[in-house]
């Protein structure tokens, strides 16, 4: 969708239509900031009615007569304040429509306006005396209270509903008032109950000025918001199919990504798997097997990611997880062992957890190594994914193969176990140290250190 499209979405009575062709989870969170925005708007005019009414009850009256008369001022604030009460209602339990909406917006400028018309009334005076009164300038706070929704619609309704309403009040002064007391002199204008076309005409104009101006930046306004809604939401979707470390890389990568682009560092390599996994799943359900790798990632995965890790990818039943590579980590050699150490302890709760349910019970293998990785984008302008390269990788996918043959659950380098220790690690048991082992596709014998 382009952005003008995009900005349709809130222009005028199609929008809903647009607005359905959007991503449900946008729509929520676009009419949650809509509704949260009405409750705004209500609790402020409340303030405003409040305000008017200790104003008028404080100051001093200055009405001419002594006999009684009708009062419109305080019955006006009183029906603008039920009025908006009942809106506030309306908007906390989401059931402000479109129409109710318009309604509100036609009913608070006409009641702002019976509020001014009623000062000549109150005081004694000739209509041409209310065009004087500062309350008009409480219209522009409503036309910009209508702003906090962002849509364009209710503004520029509030707008027009202001200047229609200010230019009846005009029309009524001017046929209701002799014909000498409508002047062309500014003096005369602003010292008496006198009317000055050209000054009422340039309010109209002011109203409608601030209008449009408002509307216009809440076109752009609003097609920021839209680009925010969704990109949140591709965010926390893009959290879930990448691990947070690498998905705060993406979004706050000052460049577009490309392929090609890598750092070097040291870090920790670490590769988990279900041995006869391969068997398992031609043993098992589709379902059956699907859920068996849902627990076991919901199992180990955080596991992981607690102690710093960071996944690297699913493969399968594989998981590669790096300690150090996607975020500078001091301690990547320590963090990578106490992460093994607790996930060997859950897959041995897992696989009592199974034996007790009937079912067959799961050895998880690991193979850790520690050096020199390339951590960047490969692929190409149409499909990226970041990874790690180097032999350190290669490496610790070995060591968790050769657990089969050594007859261990997790295997590490000596090196490794070396660098833990000086960065802090201290093993919950005594580890074996096996010099120079023959591992599958080495050339040279290594030394290795069983960790379970």
């Amino acid at each position: 969708m382009t952005a003008n499209r995009t900005l349709t979405v809130f222009l005028g009575a199609g929008s809903g239509r647009v607005l359905d062709q959007l991503p449900e989870r946008t729509r929520q969170a676009i009419r949650e900031n809509q509704v949260q925005a009405e409750i705004l708007i209500a609790c402020v005019q409340l303030a405003l009615v409040t305000a008017f009414a200790l104003l008028y009850v404080l100051a001093p009256q200055a009405t001419m007569r002594t006999e009684p008369h009708f009062e419109p001022l305080l019955w006006v604030l009183g029906v603008y304040a039920i009025v908006t009460s009942i809106r506030l209602a309306l908007a906390y339990y989401r059931a402000l429509g479109p129409l109710l909406l318009a309604l509100s917006v036609v009913i608070d400028l006409g009641l702002l306006m019976a509020l001014i018309w009623g000062f000549h009334i109150q005081y004694a005076q000739p209509p041409a005396f209310y065009l004087k009164v500062p309350t008009l300038l409480t219209s522009f706070i409503f036309i910009a209270l209508r702003a906090l929704r962002f849509e364009v619609r209710y503004v520029v309704l509030a707008g027009i509903s202001a200047a229609v309403g200010w230019a009846c009040l005009v029309a009524y002064a001017v046929i209701v008032t002799p014909d000498a007391l409508v002047v062309r002199d500014f003096v005369g204008y602003m010292t008496g109950n006198r009317i000055l076309i050209g000054a009422e005409v340039e309010k109209i104009l002011d109203i409608l000025a601030v209008t449009a101006v408002l509307a216009l930046a809440i076109t752009r306004a609003r097609r920021l918001l839209v680009r925010a809604a969704v990109d949140g939401a591709a965010a926390r979707d893009l959290a879930r199919f990448f691990d947070p470390n690498v998905a705060e890389r993406i979004r706050g990568a000052d460049q577009p990504l490309r392929a090609g682009e890598g750092e070097a560092r040291d870090a920790a390599i670490l590769f988990l798997d279900i041995r006869g996994f391969t068997r398992l799943s031609s043993e098992l359900a589709p379902s059956a097997l699907m859920a068996l790798l849902t627990e076991y990632h919901a199992r180990l995965v955080p596991l992981i990611q607690h102690h710093g890790g960071t996944i690297d990818k699913f493969m399968g039943d594989g998981i590669l997880a790096t300690f150090g590579a996607a975020q500078r980590l001091e301690r990547y050699a320590a963090a990578a062992l106490e992460a093994i150490d607790a996930v060997m302890e859950e897959a041995k709760h897992w696989q009592r957890e199974r034996e007790e349910r009937g079912e067959r019970a799961l050895r998880i293998n690991a193979g850790v190594a520690v050096g020199r990785i390339v951590f960047g984008a490969v692929g190409d302008e149409r499909r990226l994914e970041y990874t790690v390269i180097g032999g350190t990788v290669n490496l610790a996918a070995k060591l968790e193969k050769h657990n089969k043959l050594a007859g261990s659950n997790a295997l590490a380098t000596a090196d490794t176990l070396d660098r833990a220790l000086a960065q802090g690690y201290r093993p919950p048991h005594s580890l074996e140290r096996r010099p120079l082992c023959r591992v599958a596709d080495l050339a040279e014998p290594i030394d290795l250190v069983a960790l379970a």
